[in-house]
């Protein structure tokens, strides 16, 4: 199995270099992927990184949303996705149809939609933002201005608390990031009472009070490279842990139970990835995202704005 591994990691390689290809992936991607890609990271990171390659065709290890993205920025090149099913459960609870009328409904209104939505909702959207840069963006709008913000309600009832804001929000929800155990992580706190519990903002409030500290998927991988504490309680997608491993090999990092059987709490999208697919993508250049123009476009816009108020906010 191990030189099975290797023999496909070598391939991996020589295609990347024969096709001019760069392989983006997702800190939630299983740890073979995450060690064959060109980039790890999230969202935020993910969107700098796509609209600047100047790769023929961008690998996409990630799910639908953030291929699409790509594609979104980067309409000339080839963008190919590991699995076409890879799709996301909070870009789900989002229907363009249903988000256009509510929309419509409150027309003074500025929509802000997290970046794990469709194209269709980012079409609809004014600006786009990632966990890393919400609050910011939020923040540099004026006091006055009322807020849309989609789809995540439990992102933007964390947002409204940073920022003292009341906006409207639409009731999408991450199906990882909603059934941590509350109870299971009280009793892992108590079996670990030096554990730092660090957690995402697409968790559920009642995770969020217990937290120690919170923040995006990157924000979490720095805070536990650079603390002085040696455990963590890590309530988020647990493939981040491959990297937080391989970046502070000495810590103790301990995945945030959910609310059923499991140990931890897999999203089903990400892991439908597999090394083997990967290949298979890179060599038949198939499933390849493709939109009509006039949705890219206008997405594009909401996109762009986000991407250039993170540069003028220093993100």
């Amino acid at each position: 199995m191990e030189q099975a591994t290797t023999d496909i990691f070598e391939e991996i390689e020589r295609l990347k270099k024969e096709k001019n290809a760069i392989i983006l992936a997702h800190y939630y991607q299983e740890g073979d992927i995450q060690d064959v890609a060109d980039y790890i990271g999230d969202s935020l990171g993910l969107s700098q990184q796509a609209a600047k390659t100047e790769a023929d065709m961008i690998v996409f290890a990630g799910v639908h949303f953030m291929a699409e993205t790509a594609k979104i920025l980067c309409p000339e090149k080839k963008v190919v996705l590991p699995d076409l099913e890879a799709g996301c459960s909070l870009a789900d609870s989002c229907s363009p149809v249903e988000f256009k009328k509510f929309k419509e409904a409150h027309p003074d209104h500025l929509v802000i939609s997290y970046i794990n939505c469709s194209a269709e909702i980012k079409a609809l959207t004014d600006i786009v933002c990632t966990s890393s840069n919400a609050v910011q963006i939020v923040n540099s709008l004026p006091p006055e201005q009322a807020i849309i913000f989609a789809p995540d309600k439990n992102l933007g009832k964390y947002i409204n608390k940073l920022t003292g804001r009341d906006m409207l929000l639409w009731n999408g929800s991450c199906i990882v990031h909603e059934i941590f155990s509350s109870k299971k992580i009280t009793q892992l706190q108590h079996e670990h009472p030096d554990a730092v519990l660090i957690a995402h903002p697409e968790c559920e409030e009642v995770v969020l009070d217990m937290a120690d500290f919170i923040g995006s998927t990157s924000a979490l991988l720095n805070y536990v490279v650079k603390s002085d504490k040696k455990e963590f309680i890590v309530s988020t997608e647990p493939g981040i842990l491959h990297e937080m491993s391989k970046r502070a090999p000495n810590k103790i990092l301990i995945p945030a139970p959910p609310d059923n059987s499991c140990a931890c709490n897999n999203c089903p999208y990400m892991k439908l990835n597999t090394l083997e697919k990967l290949l298979s993508c890179m060599k038949n250049e198939t499933p390849e995202i493709t939109m009509e123009e006039s949705l890219r476009k206008q997405a594009e816009k909401s996109i762009l704005r986000m991407l250039d108020l993170s540069k003028q906010l220093g993100l």
